[in-house]
């Protein structure tokens, strides 16, 4: 039973025009216990009534009465406050979340229903850097959570393995690739193959036809030369190898890896029914969507050289993902500044006459940049995400070598705490602020952050070890009446709110925000009331609570793709 629905049960019973959408988006939480743990503002109908709110409330909370589930019922001024009554409350809940184990704050919300979920999608041959942790670590959060409330989900990483860059290499290498510079390119390809991008950038400046050789490899690649696709291949193989490299260190799988060279064969095909559908226009040699009409800029489809852009492969790729998986949800895990670039092949998509064009979902996300300035590729200016995570673990390390000495698999405790940290930072705020990048920020350890989550689920991990009984629901529940307890309660209950905020807002830190503040809850508990007493009663209620917190932490920390150490 959820307490919440109840009391919208309660007023609709009584308001019976109130459905029980409109009741439950009325129902608030008090700020203080004092005012109850459920709030009903009257204000809605004082014009019905043509009576006060504090009057209407009053008659309300008479109306009432008495009701099993609740201390009482009461008004207070233009509020009917609602006291659950707490032993009926900690007993639903806990035994509730004891027979769900791992699903407790699960729902059936996605059943049948195909979601995809793009995100990462760096660039081939380029830096896996600080840039990309924002869409790696958001979107397997949005996928792992759409996964868990029954959605068949689907991970693609839309790889950058297409476009100009790639003349720009292809012609790079076959002006510098000596034996000397392949060597190097497979033994730590991403770096040197940026070298040669950056290299190539900067002599563009003094050598303004090197610009125009990039453009002619990348349409001899669109065509076909087997010059260019070999050595376009071999680029994709060594950066794929360096990717994974880095999505292993974060726990991070995808089920498709179908890049924009993935669409090359099926945007013939796109540009046709552009034009069979009047949509294409000639502009200088070019084909283009005119979108101003709809308050955007116009849309180049294909360069006058005959060669593709992005928003004709999205396109390609939006229409080749409905007929594979006939989705549901198509939801791409891109940053802000390509709000315009989605918002215009969504539109050419609905002016092609496809109204699955609202299904897909572009959830942006704020810029990462660096203390001393913004990242640039092109110059060379980067912070790799491997060495950030590497660095991450090293801290820890230090930090385990300090504080516990002899903890055991002490290595697999520093990657999980280490990567932890910088995961549990990145989605704790909003995903749409900017932020810049620190180390210091990054890895810090205290106040609200991962290894505190973490170190909370290894005590209640300790607590049950040493509370040697098996844990059951047969309890005596009015042990679990005081503050403390309830605190930690009133918590659990809140936490399939807080998955289905992270679902309905594409927003991860909806679940970090929660386990934060359960396990400060939890920790007040622990501190006000010994679990591993005596009193057998009293131990069994306490590592009931105790289980429930454990599941709950772990299960909001898988969904935020962090790992969960048993011993800290």
């Amino acid at each position: 039973m959820d307490f919440k629905e109840k009391v919208a049960e309660i007023f609709t019973s009584i308001e019976t025009e109130l459905s029980m959408d409109d009741a439950l988006s009325l129902i608030e939480i008090p700020p203080s216990q004092d005012m109850g743990d459920y709030a009903v503002p009257c204000f809605k109908f004082a014009k019905k009534y043509r009576k006060s709110p504090a009057v209407i409330a009053s008659e309300i909370a008479d109306k009432i009465g008495s009701i099993e589930e609740f201390e009482k019922v009461e008004s207070a001024g233009p509020y009917v406050n609602f006291f659950v009554d707490k032993k009926h409350f900690a007993e639903k809940i806990l035994k509730q979340a004891y027979a769900e184990k791992e699903n407790y704050g699960s729902t059936n919300v996605g059943e049948g229903k195909n979601v995809i979920v793009e995100f990462s999608s760096p660039n081939i041959a380029k830096p896996f850097h600080i840039g990309h942790i924002r869409t790696t670590i958001i979107g397997n959060s949005i996928y792992k959570i759409y996964k868990y409330l029954g959605y068949n989900t689907i991970s693609i990483n839309h790889l950058g393995d297409y476009g100009t860059q790639f003349g720009m290499l292809i012609s790079a290498y076959k002006k510098w690739g000596s034996p000397e510079v392949v060597e190097a390119i497979e033994k730590n390809p991403i770096k040197e193959l940026l070298k040669l991008y950056v290299r190539y950038n900067k002599e563009i400046e003094t050598h303004p036809e090197y610009q125009d050789e990039a453009r002619y490899w990348f349409k001899e690649l669109e065509n076909g030369n087997e010059e260019a696709h070999k050595l376009w291949t071999w680029f994709r193989e060594v950066s794929l190898k360096e990717f994974n490299r880095v999505y292993d260190m974060l726990n991070v799988k995808f089920d498709s890896y179908a890049g924009e060279s993935f669409y090359s064969d099926k945007m013939p095909a796109v540009i046709d029914e552009l034009d069979d559908k009047g949509l294409l226009k000639d502009s200088e040699g070019a084909k283009i969507v005119e979108l101003q009409q709809y308050g955007l800029t116009d849309a180049v489809i294909q360069k006058s050289d005959g060669s593709t852009l992005y928003v004709t492969r999205d396109i390609a790729a939006a229409m080749y993902r409905k007929k594979t998986y006939d989705f549901y949800k198509n939801i791409y895990v891109v940053g802000a500044p390509q709000k315009l670039h989605f918002e215009q092949w969504k539109k050419i998509i609905e002016l092609m006459g496809y109204d699955w064009a609202e299904n897909c979902v572009h959830v942006m996300f704020g810029t990462v940049s660096l203390e001393d300035g913004v990242l640039s590729t092109r110059k060379g200016r980067v912070v790799f995400l491997e060495d950030v995570l590497k660095k991450a673990i090293e801290r820890t390390t230090e930090i385990i070598n300090e504080r516990n000495t002899d903890l055991e698999n002490k290595e697999e405790v520093a990657k999980q705490v280490g990567i932890g940290a910088v995961i549990f930072q990145e989605l704790f705020n909003n995903r749409i602020k900017d932020y810049t990048f620190s180390w210091e920020k990054t890895l810090s350890f205290e106040g609200e952050t991962g290894p505190y989550v973490q170190y909370t689920y290894a005590r209640t991990c300790s607590l049950l070890r040493k509370g040697d009984i098996e844990v059951d629901d047969d309890v005596d529940y009015s042990v679990l009446t005081d503050k403390e307890s309830f605190n930690v309660i009133k918590k659990l209950e809140g936490f399939k709110a807080a998955v289905l905020g992270a679902h309905d807002k594409y927003e991860p830190f909806f679940i970090t925000r929660y386990i934060v503040g359960l396990a400060q809850e939890f920790n007040r508990f622990y501190h006000e009331c010994p679990i591993v007493v005596e009193d057998i009663e009293v131990r069994k209620a306490r590592l009931l609570l105790t289980k429930a917190v454990n599941t709950v932490l772990k299960k909001g920390m898988e969904l935020l793709g962090m790992e969960t150490p048993e011993r800290m």
